[in-house]
């Protein structure tokens, strides 16, 4: 079953990418869009697509300020009825020449800003006994590949959160999913992507070709983010939706081969695991 009814969305970071695509798509079908950005300009040009669409200049690493914004958009627009976290990045660099510094900026962005929201709204949608997060995670939350370390930690962070989440809540009306996308024509691999500096060519190998066809294929994944916007609604105004939802064919390979990899490794080594139990 699914409802059919307007609601109001939050979604962080709507200046480009899924959250720009999604918003829009929102707003097309009649909803009401509250969406974060960081600067006054985006703002306006997000609130330039009609008056359904409210802006909130905020930076989710900035944690204290986001209750206070929940709360003054809740008094401005009303209840919000799903959540949407969508502002990201992705940290690219060998794990040897990437500072502890980046990965304290990759958490608290992907994932403290993340929880701050989910914190900021969990008490009125637990009062009124219904709502739904989703939070947008990745392939790389489930699939890993060389020279994402920080960023896939951040994606399987947030994956265990939110899967923990959606067992807290489920009894109080309250919905979650984790949405993981694959490759999609976003900026996510270009001004989204922070770059460490290469210093070790011992890593050349493994590293140099994976990053080569990532800058050359970006803009020309194999992801529509006006296709992903439209699966993220239906999840969203879903009575029974998913607690995870692959998103893009590529996403869906990687996940099952990472499935079966796991899989392998368990039966290879049971014996041992089984090894482990109090006599």
């Amino acid at each position: 079953m699914t409802t059919t009814s307007a609601k109001t969305f939050l979604i962080t970071g709507v200046s480009s990418g899924f959250g720009r695509a999604l918003a829009e798509a929102a707003l097309r079908d009649g909803h009401v869009v509250a969406g974060t950005v960081r600067k006054a300009s985006d703002g306006e040009a997000f609130e330039a697509l009609g008056s359904n669409a409210h802006a909130v200049i905020l930076d989710v690493t900035d944690t204290a300020r986001i209750a206070p914004a929940v709360a003054a958009i809740e008094a401005r627009v009303g209840a919000i009825d799903v959540l949407v976290n969508n502002a990201g990045y992705g940290h690219e660099g060998i794990l040897e020449e990437s500072s502890i510094d980046d990965l304290r900026r990759q958490f608290e962005v992907n994932v403290f800003g993340a929880v701050a929201m989910i914190q900021a709204v969990l008490p009125a949608m637990r009062r009124r006994r219904s709502g739904h997060i989703l939070n947008i995670t990745s392939m790389g939350g489930i699939a890993t590949f060389p020279g994402l370390s920080y960023y896939h930690g951040s994606k399987f962070a947030l994956e265990g959160i939110s899967e923990t989440l959606g067992k807290e809540v489920r009894d109080l009306g309250i919905k979650v999913t984790a949405i993981e996308p694959g490759g999609f024509r976003t900026d996510w691999a270009g001004r989204s992507m922070v770059r460490a500096e290469r210093s070790i060519a011992d890593y050349d190998a493994i590293f140099e070709p994976i990053r080569k066809r990532r800058i050359e294929f970006s803009g020309r994944q194999v992801g529509d983010p006006a296709k992903a916007a439209q699966a993220m609604l239906k999840v969203a105004m879903s009575d029974h939706p998913p607690a995870h939802l692959l998103l893009g064919s590529d996403a869906v390979r990687y996940v099952e081969d990472k499935i079966k990899s796991l899989q392998a490794d368990f039966d290879a080594w049971r014996d041992v695991s089984l090894t482990t139990d109090a006599t």
